[in-house]
């Protein structure tokens, strides 16, 4: 199962919240930024990640797990 995660930055905040991610999540994980703050974490482990400093987050953060379609 792979998890999708994704939260939005605090004001100020979008560089601190990717630092953090790129720290706690799996080093299998791809980690995205958009330009208007939000970070997505598409983790293959189906951990994604627990425990974001709230002072980082404009919100709590969003996760969708995903089952892999072959074709």
């Amino acid at each position: 199962m792979t998890i999708m995660w994704e939260a939005e930055a605090a004001d100020g905040r979008l560089e601190e919240l990717i630092d953090y991610v790129r720290t706690a999540a799996d080093p299998s994980a791809d980690v995205y930024r958009s330009r208007d703050g939000r970070v997505v974490v598409i983790d293959p482990t189906g951990r994604g990640l627990d425990d974001v400093p709230p002072e980082l987050l404009a919100r709590s953060p969003h996760a969708w797990p995903f089952e892999r379609v072959h074709r």
